[in-house]
């Protein structure tokens, strides 16, 4: 994938703590922008959004 776009919700200051996105018509990739080509997650674009608010309602472990 090419495409790859910062999160419009990259921490504070210049972004430091980011995700990148791309995605094609049937998946999404994710990867840590500070380390490009490090592996990265892929899911489909089906269960992506249901993903997100996964992520948004799970608290983390301590």
């Amino acid at each position: 994938m090419d495409n790859w776009r910062k999160s419009s919700y990259s921490g504070p200051d210049d972004g430091n703590e980011c995700v990148e996105i791309s995605n094609t018509a049937t998946h999404v990739s994710i990867r840590d922008s500070k380390t490009p080509t490090s592996p990265t997650l892929t899911i489909s674009t089906t269960i992506f959004t249901p993903f997100i608010e996964a992520l948004k309602t799970t608290t983390p472990s301590p």
